[in-house]
């Protein structure tokens, strides 16, 4: 069982529910990477998605967007985020997932990438625009540093292909559940619950929701199906706006022990 699996396996044996936060590499400067990543470990993440920005992003909304933006005319590449976090990774406790797009990758080469992240400590590798299909090259090299690749689940997936990308994944899986970009909302509909019950009742290593995961219900409803959540546009708009403190009811949410039969919808 790999390190960031575990994380979030000690989590859910615990009665909480894994709560993994996005922020935006670079937005606000690279030196800002290190505190925001302690405030959250601190305030009791199961581990931290780090976004690199991308010029072109294809799954992020406008929050996360921005961001990005913001991130990318401060200078901020892929290999500049890996070497600033292993200058202070001895600090960390936490896992860290990088969540990039492939171009970014594939220009860093992929062996290359592999052995920064290594460097730096990451444990899990997001890349929304590899499908399952094209991501073995990709898996192989992560793999061969022993950093795990997550795959995403769409809600229009079928129930062969879910099965298929649940089983190939490592870490979790990420149960997106939305059809469309990133972004907060005040309500979950009842076919997220049909759909994540169903990948759940597949799936050899955790599940965990996101995509529109904003409010402390969302994580009581979401944690009595899977394992956790990841909250993205929420965190990433709350430290613009030098309201971090807003992050901890979700992340006291996601700790409070609950009763996992209790199914809301």
């Amino acid at each position: 069982m790999s390190r960031l699996q575990h994380q979030i396996e000690v989590r859910v044996s615990r009665g909480e529910t894994a709560f993994i936060p996005y922020i935006m590499a670079g937005d606000g400067g690279l030196s800002a990477l290190r505190e925001r990543l302690q405030f959250l470990e601190q305030a009791g993440a199961t581990a931290v998605e780090l976004g690199i920005p991308f010029s072109d992003p294809v799954a992020d909304g406008p929050v996360i967007q921005e961001a990005g933006l913001r991130a990318l005319a401060a200078g901020t590449t892929l290999r500049g985020v890996l070497e600033e976090v292993a200058s202070f990774k001895e600090e960390l406790s936490i896992p860290l997932v990088i969540m990039t797009y492939y171009n970014p990758v594939v220009q860093l080469e992929l062996t290359t990438f592999a052995q920064l992240a290594e460097a730096a400590g990451i444990a899990g590798v997001i890349v929304p625009d590899v499908p399952l299909e094209e991501s073995e090259e990709l898996k192989a090299a992560l793999n061969d540093v022993s950093i795990d690749l997550i795959q995403l689940v769409s809600l229009t997936s079928p129930a062969e292909r879910i099965g298929r990308i649940a089983e190939a994944s490592q870490g979790f899986v990420y149960a997106v559940t939305v059809n469309g970009i990133t972004g907060t909302r005040q309500s979950l509909p009842d076919e997220v619950f049909t759909h994540l019950k169903a990948l759940k009742a597949v799936s050899p290593v955790p599940v965990m929701a996101g995509f529109g995961v904003s409010l402390p219900e969302h994580i009581e409803q979401l944690g009595a199906v899977v394992d956790g959540v990841i909250v993205g546009s929420y965190v990433v708009d709350a430290f613009q706006k030098g309201a971090e403190d807003t992050i901890l009811p979700l992340i006291g949410q996601a700790l409070a022990r609950k009763d996992r039969l209790a199914v809301n919808k």
